[in-house]
């Protein structure tokens, strides 16, 4: 049997592979493994990852070839890797696009030329009856409503549909951007959004045009969206996480493009505006009077000739907009996300709707370049008080998470965590209100929910990027979208449990800041529910490469102090 000990890599049969933390080799092979594996375990010394067809079919899409699977595979591993998962890698890759929508008369063609194929389709009741009949063995006529619910049935199959049946191109619309902001700084798409936006587009051919370009939080998304705009040059939809976020998207469509302020639509709670370029919120769409009540305003999805529609922290996609989006396959899609993971498992309808990972790059390659800040994760480990202890040893399951998060001693590491920081811009992030109330008050800070009135939060978001705010205490509403780029230090005290999406975004807030470091702290009560789903969150960060390093609260020996171990990198 092969035997390399100096690789890092175990590859098991059933698909599952080990990675050596401490290895050499470790970062590189990290890099290369994550393209096409998901992460699932992160412990001190060994990481696993899971080969899986959806992780297999985005890496495809995203242009990864047999061969760079099976290079990263067998070229690190330490044994003979299982000839049966080079076997299964193989037949994922090759399913991907077996089967192709094309476009017809009045219809689309569903086709593959693969007679197995062929048969195990006309197999399923679920396929064939959302199709009008068949024109030859293996070429099925579909109705143009069923361009998306077909695709979603087809991945059941484990058959990713390759959407080749070309798009509308929508009203037209001139969208040039600057070569100069609208506040005289020069401005041109870095390499790798350019790139991006090249992949996504593909020249307008029917091959692209629909899929996900996965960036973190401050590597410019939104700049690759306004690439894609000037691209296109159409009428364009852009559906996005808040009020604060519209604004925002609208400031940077007027100081980076041409476009005017009566081109320019906000679509909310507050503003109703159909323009060439509207931009609305997935809370407005989802809105509806009662629970049997329509979602009436799902209509704006029709409201305009659209030839882009553009998700943005596509990985928050409601259900309702997926079922619209089912019924507008026929209009360009491009999603935007720092992670793919959903809390809800539905990767797979991102993929068959919104379409495949198109682009992505890992964080700390950008880190490494200087387009995003260099972060430093950190865990404080702190235990409960005694009483609350007692309420703890006696509380149900999800009570217990609760009493661990808001512990009050968390504020005690506050207080230090800010005198350590006391010349820096702060974020304190929580989603319990009265644990961010006792915070606010004691510190004298200003706090944000989403109880706040958009225009008291635009002012203090103001003052905090004018520096007039030097800490900010906010609720989960600052998940999203938020450009605060002066933000380099975030103290979290609590969160969605073990939500990966919800660590994304909160360690994004603080990644744009003028300065190029960054800190990032999560309090935690030790030996509790919260340590355990702290340990999921960090799932996130270690698929990005960072280290995350332990501290613990010891007012005895002076307040926080490393621990044993100098750092652990889970």
């Amino acid at each position: 049997m092969q035997f390399n000990p100096a690789n890092p890599l175990i590859v098991q049969g059933d698909g599952t592979v080990l990675l050596e933390v401490h290895n050499p080799q470790y970062e590189e092979v990290r890099d290369k493994l994550s393209r096409f594996a998901e992460l699932e375990k992160s412990p001190e010394h060994i990481h696993t990852y899971r080969v899986t067809p959806l992780s297999v079919w985005n890496a495809a899409a995203a242009g990864l070839t047999l061969a760079d699977i099976q290079d990263t595979l067998v070229g690190h591993s330490k044994y003979e890797v299982p000839k049966h998962v080079l076997i299964d890698v193989e037949e994922q890759l090759g399913r991907f696009g077996k089967v192709r929508l094309l476009p017809g008369h009045e219809h689309l063609l569903l086709e593959t030329s693969d007679p197995m194929v062929a048969r195990e389709i006309s197999f399923s009741k679920e396929v064939i009856k959302l199709t009008s009949g068949a024109v030859r063995e293996g070429v099925y006529k579909v109705p143009l409503d069923n361009r998306g619910v077909i695709k979603q049935a087809l991945l059941k199959l484990n058959y990713p549909v390759a959407d080749r049946a070309g798009f509308i191109d929508g009203a037209p619309l001139d969208i040039r951007l600057r070569k100069r902001s609208a506040e005289g700084h020069p401005f041109a798409l870095r390499a790798y959004q350019r790139e991006a936006v090249d992949t996504f587009y593909r020249s307008g051919g029917a091959d692209g045009g629909h899929g996900v370009v996965v960036l973190p939080c401050g590597a410019g998304k939104t700049i690759v969206a306004m690439g894609t705009m000037g691209e296109a040059r159409c009428h364009t939809l852009i559906l996005c996480t808040g009020i604060a976020a519209v604004r925002q998207w609208i400031r940077e469509l007027l100081d980076k493009t041409a476009l005017r302020e009566d081109q320019i639509g906000e679509y909310t709670g507050e503003i109703k505006q159909i323009r060439p370029v509207t931009i609305t919120t997935y809370q407005i769409l989802t809105h509806r009077k009662t629970g049997d009540s329509e979602f009436e305003h799902l209509k704006l999805f029709e409201a305009g000739d659209w030839g882009l529609i553009i998700y943005d922290e596509v990985h928050l996609l409601p259900a309702p907009v997926f079922r619209i989006t089912a019924d507008i396959q026929a209009r360009r899609r491009l999603g935007l996300t720092a992670t793919l993971v959903r809390e809800d498992g539905r990767e797979g309808d991102v993929f068959s709707l919104i379409g495949p990972k198109r682009y992505d790059v890992p964080w700390k390659e950008l880190e490494g370049k200087g387009f995003i800040a260099e972060a430093r994760c950190c865990e404080i480990r702190l235990e409960l008080l005694p009483k609350q202890a007692l309420e703890y040893a006696a509380a149900s399951e999800r009570r217990k998470y609760r009493i661990a998060a808001e512990n009050p001693a968390k504020l005690d590491v506050v207080a230090e965590l800010l005198r350590r920081h006391k010349d820096e811009h702060i974020l304190i992030i929580g989603m319990y209100l009265e644990q961010l109330r006792k915070i606010a008050r004691k510190f004298k800070a200003p706090l944000i929910t989403g109880k706040t009135p958009n225009a008291d939060r635009e002012e203090l978001y103001n003052k905090f990027r004018d520096g007039d705010i030097r800490v900010l205490v906010v609720s989960k509403v600052a998940n999203f979208s938020i450009d605060l780029p002066d933000a380099n230090v975030a103290i979290q005290v609590s969160g969605t449990f073990g939500s990966r999406q919800e660590e994304a975004q909160r360690l994004g807030r603080i990644l744009r800041p003028k300065n190029a470091f960054a800190s990032f702290y999560s309090v935690v009560s030790r030996n509790t529910r919260e340590q355990q789903f702290a340990h999921k969150r960090q799932l996130f960060l270690t698929e990005q490469g960072y280290s995350y390093y332990i501290e613990e609260w010891d007012e005895e020996a002076g307040g926080i102090c490393p621990i044993d171990m100098a750092s652990i990198s889970l």
